[in-house]
């Protein structure tokens, strides 16, 4: 049988302090506390934050927001009658609770957004018709500024800031590709594969576009593409063709989560992009689609979205691998 040695690389140290940089999977004695200490490995994992104020789902929010400061606005009640679905209030999430803040000037669903909770841009989407009204968040309120050039729901986007945004899907058959300078759109590169209904990550240089549906066939894809800033690349392919997923992260770190597809088949399912491929880690607590998303995938939130049955207004927290310190006691 193999030593502890062998198997790690390293003795049983004798020490009087913690080790400051220790590896994943060392052991050691500190005398000072008489204890056996270890490096350990946390897995990923999801938490349940706080609910939001408003069920809904195909929102926008704040793509550069983090998980105790994120922007979410609009989306689908999914509540009859039809004209009553489409909302415009906004709420902002602190960490721990939601609290309304002022609404958008156009009611819509189905739109995508970019920036941080005091920063941010809200563009597209449905009213319905698809609309090209673009508006922008400075951490009180909503203006309305230069529209899209192409009107469109069902779209994703990402960006910085609300003066610097990048807006992707396809309308008609067209990949349509939008970049924002904080005064107008201009069309850019189109995607590869044309598709509705897909989500994204990233800023206006670097950004990830993921899953989404085929406008031919309403089919699910599982297409990935990676922008540089000018054009469009195919990369990996999720491990689960899905439309409507949720996304947060970067273009070299990502996390895709939920999604449905025509079967109909609602998904659980969260795979992680490290900037090659794609793998499947925790799931959400609760099989959706149409989530918004903030963070990173260290650190990350997901909010909204629909299930089988409704709309609902949960919101689950990410928490990536960590290492950490531990005593071992004798149980």
């Amino acid at each position: 049988m193999a030593d502890y040695k062998t198997l790690h690389g390293t003795n049983i140290d004798t020490v009087s302090s913690d080790p400051d940089n220790p590896v994943k999977g060392q052991v050691w004695y500190n005398t000072t506390s008489q204890a056996l200490k270890g490096r350990i490995l946390s897995a990923a994992a999801w938490s349940s934050g706080g609910n939001m104020n408003t069920a809904r789902y195909n929102l926008g929010s704040s793509t550069a927001g983090t998980q105790t400061a994120a922007l979410f606005f609009g989306g689908d009640s999914g509540s009859p009658p039809p004209g009553t679905r489409d909302l415009g209030n906004a709420e902002s999430y602190n960490g721990s609770a939601f609290s309304e803040v002022a609404d958008l000037n156009t009611t819509r669903r189905n739109t995508a957004g970019s920036g941080t909770s005091t920063a941010a841009l809200c563009f597209g989407g449905t009213i319905p018709p698809a609309t090209a009204v673009c508006e922008t968040w400075d951490g009180s309120s909503w203006t309305e500024v230069g529209d899209l050039n192409t009107a469109r729901g069902n779209l994703a986007g990402c960006g910085a800031n609300n003066t610097a945004a990048l807006a992707f899907n396809t309308d008609g058959t067209n990949g349509i590709t939008e970049l924002w300078n904080g005064t107008s759109w201009t069309e850019v590169n189109d995607l590869n594969t044309h598709r509705t209904g897909l989500d994204g990550a990233g800023i206006t240089t670097a950004a990830l576009g993921f899953g989404g549906q085929n406008p031919a066939d309403d089919s699910a894809t599982d297409v990935v593409e990676s922008w540089n800033g000018t054009s469009w690349t195919e990369v990996a392919d999720l491990s689960t063709a899905r439309s409507y997923p949720g996304g947060l992260g970067a273009q070299t770190a990502a996390l895709a989560f939920g999604g449905t597809d025509p079967s109909p088949a609602y998904h659980a399912l969260v795979e992680e992009w490290n900037g090659s491929s794609w793998t499947e880690v925790a799931d959400l607590s609760s099989a959706r689609f149409g989530s918004g998303g903030a963070g990173t995938t260290s650190s990350g939130l997901a909010a909204g979205g629909k299930t089988s049955t409704a709309a609902v207004n949960t919101s689950q927290e990410w928490t990536g691998e960590t290492e950490s310190t531990i005593s071992f006691d004798a149980s």
